[in-house]
């Protein structure tokens, strides 16, 4: 097998107790999606307004709807309206009741700590070099808000909702953004494999779901199996539309935090890129929060830098170059406002109802809603700043 360079040292340790799982891992640095690729292919033949009205048209009213598309294009959409037999609709309540009770501590781990160690693989180069989060922070931050408030949304996943567009259209991004990436001379194939491989997404799918849920429950968030087991089918449907290739798509929450660690044990340790990222992401949440005054920004930056360490852990946040810091009571804090919450529910519910409904317009606030509706534009150049924002 080809291994790319920076991903030897650690296949050598990680396939000494997980031989199958570690060489999957690695094969899937070299693949991409197959199928959004040869649609980005097909496409790249067309002029940029062609395209995007072709990727417009396809998701927002599928094969019917582009009769004018290449016939891959076509059979690609045709296909994304098969819904697979492990989603159940009805079943996906559970996880949305769930999220939406606790959305306050979800956003908190989200930003705080899933994000930062999602982006703490090679997976940085991607981004780092195309500029999507340091240069557009605030608005990638509000986007993946958005699209986590989508899919969690009552049939957010419906073929019509949100959750579902969102979902395909990050896909659509990420398959032009490797189309461009290896056409670029800023990419090292031979060190990092494929720009946004098949590796990379599913280890950012496992972060997004199954760690996530491990990291609410430090902040004092107790969900049922039921529950959990839908919080997961939600994120399984979401990554399965988002291209995740068939073997490397978790099943289980176990599944999910096996191949987060999987990922850990196997990729270099966080390049400069993950410590711009991380900076970028935790620096831009105040401004996503609305606040103005800079004194507030940088004494709420200085609180989620606390709060992430404390997530994460002294070792990761050192490599990731984080402010010194205390996080004695940072987390049991966070505990006690979610325990609060909870008895809230329990003997005052109008009350808590008020807190939710507060809690659901703040996840909307800190979300991208555009006045248009969701825009369905891929980057035309490899570098964020030189093209019009997505």
């Amino acid at each position: 097998m080809n291994i790319p360079q920076e991903y030897q040292e650690g296949y050598e340790r990680a396939r000494l107790r997980h031989p199958e799982r570690a060489a999957r891992y690695v094969r899937n640095t070299l693949i991409g999606d197959p199928a959004a690729d040869a649609v980005i292919e097909a496409l790249a033949k067309v002029g940029a307004a062609q395209r995007q009205d072709l990727l417009t048209r396809g998701i927002e009213g599928g094969a019917d709807a582009i009769p004018d598309a290449p016939p891959v294009v076509r059979e690609f959409f045709a296909d994304l309206e098969v819904v697979p037999a492990w989603f159940d609709p009805e079943f996906s309540l559970v996880g949305s009741r769930a999220f939406y009770r606790h959305s306050n501590m979800f956003l908190a781990a989200f930003v705080g700590a899933v994000l930062i160690e999602g982006f703490s693989t090679l997976i940085s180069k991607s981004f780092g070099i195309t500029g999507m989060i340091v240069d557009q922070g605030e608005r990638r931050l509000k986007q993946n808000n958005r699209h986590v408030a989508e899919i969690f949304l009552p049939g957010g996943l419906a073929r019509q909702g949100d959750g579902w567009k969102l979902s395909v259209r990050i896909r659509m991004i990420h398959a032009q953004a490797r189309y461009l990436l290896g056409k670029s001379t800023d990419w090292n194939a031979a060190a990092w494999g494929l720009p946004l491989s098949a590796a990379h997404q599913a280890y950012g799918a496992a972060t997004f779901s199954g760690l996530l849920l491990k990291h609410t429950r430090k902040l004092g968030v107790q969900l049922s199996k039921e529950e959990r087991q839908s919080f997961m089918m939600i994120w399984r449907y979401s990554a399965h539309l988002m291209g995740i290739v068939p073997d490397m798509l978790f099943e289980t929450e176990d599944d999910a935090i096996a191949l987060y660690e999987l990922g850990m044990a196997i990729e270099p340790p966080p390049s400069v890129e993950s410590c711009h990222m991380a900076h970028a992401l935790i620096n831009g949440a105040p401004i996503v929060a609305g606040l103005e005054s800079v004194e507030e920004r940088r004494k709420l930056a200085r609180r989620i830098y606390r709060i992430s360490r404390a997530l994460i852990g002294d070792a990761r946040a050192d490599q990731l170059r984080y402010p010194p810091d205390i996080t004695f009571g940072a987390l049991p804090l966070l505990r006690f406002t979610n325990r609060a919450d909870e008895l809230l529910q329990r003997y005052v519910p109008a009350l808590a109802r008020k807190r939710r409904m507060g809690q659901f317009q703040m996840m909307i606030d800190m979300s991208n809603y555009e006045k248009e509706g969701i825009r369905y534009r891929v980057p035309e150049n490899v570098h964020a700043e030189k093209d019009a924002p997505l």
